[in-house]
């Protein structure tokens, strides 16, 4: 009888199981995900959570497991559960996009468009799982995912510049982790058109924003619009790896935390292209374009004390370009041999006494180099650039609602170079030489108020910039108003004066001068956004911008003058006799969601003309693209498979120069920038898959670029004309066919 009992009972206690209940979030959002595969993986049980993230696990032997939480897209999720055989085990799991920091705790934010927060009127932001997964596979370049973004134009294949509503790159400040970045690309300096790559890897890019008119005081020494980067840290919980390898490039990254108490991060990141023989075979024609690139990039972040962090940023990248294999095709004042070093280093300490004062201090040194020599070994072009960076921000929220920012920049800077033009082995000239230092500095404040009434914020504030090259100074004021009429609805202006001083091979170049002024332009922006439900908006804007004072070379272009030719003049000076007024409009719809379709179709209408005071003539600015439409579109199929697909359209930019089309031919004309490139149009399709490994992740990356095969063409160079025929020589490139490209990741 005994016996039976003990049976008996011990039968009852195996049949006894538990069950686990559980939701998944992403961490950034907080938003509840669905298509999200969910393993126990000692048990075997897998299961994929609803549309509102929850899943449940039922018939749960008492044991200890590893829960395994796993989408396309996001980080790996391995936690330890502990099931008895009483438990209902309820749990609240959080997994992290790929490209933010690895957290298990949910960061929400109060809608899914807060990331552009504190940013002008116009700025459009997207976040680091976008950014990755708008960079092209060809080029795993984070610049090119902002080719996507509304009111930018971005028409050369191989350049990840862009225009932004008809500012030119060189007039958009680019800001990474605060400091404004002076050249951070790998491209072919002094070439001619070639190609660009920033030199900064989108794994590490938390967020990106770009904003043009109306943008706040605290950015200086730009007069067009603003690239904001963020990097993240890495990651606090344990050592992740993570390894790539795709057609053009391979690369690796490392990230985990520092010290006994995970007081720090640290995270190192490096990069091989191969770019230079994809692009030989690709484009034989077009040897200026096989450059290849390695860089190395690294980061240091610690809590010193509750009030106190450091952090420390390192880039280092070199670029070069090898045209030894087609010498035989160069001519003297090509080049066979070019190098570019990149260098930049950032110290950042964050001071945050109380709740409402935080103090950021950072110091930078930039230094550039480039070296250029042709088919005989002689030198073609040289460039140096050096920058020290001394910077202070802070945000005293000295009343509720009412925050005051402030702060100053120091930038010592330094520059040499020089340009060879062979007449024959012997027999040369040297053009653009310049050597001299300047030194950048300037100071701002702007004070906001979040609470003036119900639904209304105001900030005001200005700017105090001079150099020393010429002891120039400005003062440049600005404001914006927002008001929420409704509670779905927002009304933004802005409004303010912008300058930006000329760079060192202006100020001192032999057809340059120190006297020269600083450009000015005038800003305001009008917006309108509307909400339709929690996760998608419309928004319209219209914006205006009118540069004055602008860096021209007046008499330098070929052009016919009462039917006779004015010859090409490329020492003439560098003055300030251009002024632009740019108009437009632009509407886009967004959605952004963890779930269903996210993405956004834009439409811009842009008008930018110049006015040169020198010669009176009136032309179409160089970047004056009347109509660009950009549309992006993602979708997450299942828990291991994401399909996008991204498009552009644009009307054309004009062929720089006096030139007229006729039959197919170029001809001198009296007027500038007549002729167009045909219009660009691309479509590029996109495919991530993953799969669960033993001990981490792979994803596959497939992709197909202009899937149309539509031939789009952009200005490569001007070759001269034929005095007695007036004939123009124009050369135009062919960008990229439709071209398949694939890549693979590891995650450990």
């Amino acid at each position: 009888m005994t016996t039976l009992l003990l049976f008996l009972l011990w039968s009852a206690s195996s049949d006894r199981s538990a069950q686990i209940d559980g939701r998944v979030r992403d961490a950034q959002s907080g938003e509840p995900l669905a298509r999200v595969t969910v393993q126990l993986l000692e048990s075997g049980a897998r299961v994929q959570t609803d549309s509102d993230g929850r899943f449940k696990m039922s018939g749960i032997a008492p044991d200890r497991y590893k829960l395994r939480v796993s989408s396309v897209g996001y980080r790996l999720l391995e936690t330890p559960v502990d099931v008895s055989a009483t438990d209902l085990v309820q749990l609240d799991l959080a997994i992290s996009p790929e490209a933010l920091q690895h957290t298990d705790t949910v960061e929400v934010h109060a809608d899914p468009f807060d990331l552009e927060r504190g940013h002008g009127p116009t700025a459009f932001t997207l976040s680091g799982s976008e950014a990755k997964n708008l960079a092209s596979v060809l080029a795993d370049d984070p610049m090119r995912s902002l080719q996507s973004a509304p009111g930018v134009a971005a028409n050369d294949d191989f350049d990840s510049r862009f225009t932004f509503h008809g500012a030119p790159y060189e007039q958009l400040g680019l800001y990474l982790d605060g400091i404004l970045l002076h050249q951070p690309f790998h491209t072919v300096q002094g070439e001619g058109p070639s190609g660009s790559t920033a030199v900064f890897n989108g794994d590490m890019v938390a967020a990106m924003t770009v904003q043009g008119e109306g943008y706040s005081a605290q950015y200086e020494d730009r007069t067009g619009g603003v690239i904001d980067i963020e990097t993240r840290e890495g990651s606090m919980d344990r050592i992740h790896v993570r390894g790539n390898a795709s057609v053009p490039d391979a690369g690796l990254l490392a990230e985990g935390p520092f010290g006994k108490h995970h007081k720090g991060s640290w995270l190192v990141s490096a990069r091989k292209s191969y770019l230079q023989y994809f692009l030989k075979n690709l484009a034989q024609d077009l040897p200026s374009m096989a450059f290849g690139f390695a860089d190395l990039q690294a980061q240091f972040n610690y809590a010193l004390t509750r009030s106190n962090s450091f952090s420390l940023k390192l880039i280092e990248g070199t670029s070069e370009l090898n045209r030894s294999s087609a010498a035989n095709l160069l001519g003297l004042n090509a080049a066979e041999l070019a190098g570019y070093r990149y260098t930049l280093v950032n110290a950042g300490w964050q001071f945050t006494p109380s709740h409402s004062f935080v103090m950021n201090t950072r110091a930078a040194f930039t230094e550039e180099r480039y070296d250029n020599t042709n088919i005989l070994a002689q030198p073609l072009g040289y460039g140096y650039y050096s920058e020290w960076v001394a910077k202070s921000d802070a945000t005293w929220s000295w009343s509720d609602g009412a925050p005051m920012q402030f702060g100053g920049t120091v930038r010592p800077t330094h520059g040499s170079g020089f340009a060879n033009y062979y007449f024959d082995a012997t027999d040369l000239t040297t053009t653009n030489w310049y050597r001299g230092g300047t030194t950048y500095s300037g100071g701002y404040a702007q004070q906001s108020f979040t609470r003036l009434a119900k639904g209304l914020t105001l900030s005001m504030g200005g700017r105090w910039d001079t150099v020393t090259a010429n002891h120039q100074a400005t003062l440049s004021p600005q404001a914006s108003l927002t008001y929420s009429p409704w509670d779905s609805g927002r009304f933004s202006f802005g409004w303010g004066h912008y300058t930006q001083f000329p760079d060192i091979d202006s100020f001192y170049a032999e057809n340059g001068s120190n006297r020269l002024l600083p450009a000015r332009a005038e800003h305001f922006a009008a917006t309108f956004e509307q909400r339709l439900g929690s996760q998608t908006r419309i928004r319209v804007e219209t914006f205006e911008r009118k540069d004055r004072n602008l860096l021209f070379q007046p008499l330098m272009d070929a052009r016919l003058v009462d039917g006779a030719i004015y010859p090409d003049y490329f020492q003439s000076p560098i003055m300030n006799t251009l002024s632009q007024t740019t108009k437009g409009a632009e509407i886009f719809i967004q959605k952004r969601t963890a779930n269903g379709w996210t993405g956004w179709a834009s439409y811009t209408y842009a008008r930018s003309m110049s006015y040169d005071s020198l010669t009176l003539i009136h032309f179409p600015s160089d970047q004056d693209q009347r109509h660009t439409f950009n549309g992006y579109l993602s979708y997450r199929l299942r828990p291991s498979i994401n399909l996008s697909a991204k498009f552009s359209y644009g009307s054309g930019f004009p062929v720089p120069g006096f030139f007229s089309l006729q039959d197919g031919t170029y001809y001198l004309a009296a007027e500038r920038n007549l002729v167009r490139l045909p219009a660009y149009q691309k479509l590029d399709i996109r495919m991530n898959k993953s799969k669960i490994l033993k001990h981490g992740k792979m994803t596959l990356f497939v992709e197909v670029v202009n899937v149309l095969n539509h031939a789009n063409y952009r200005f490569d160079s001007y070759n001269g004309y034929d005095a007695g025929s007036k004939q123009a020589y124009v050369s135009l490139s062919e960008m990229f066919p439709l071209l398949p490209s694939a890549g693979v990741t590891f995650e450990f």
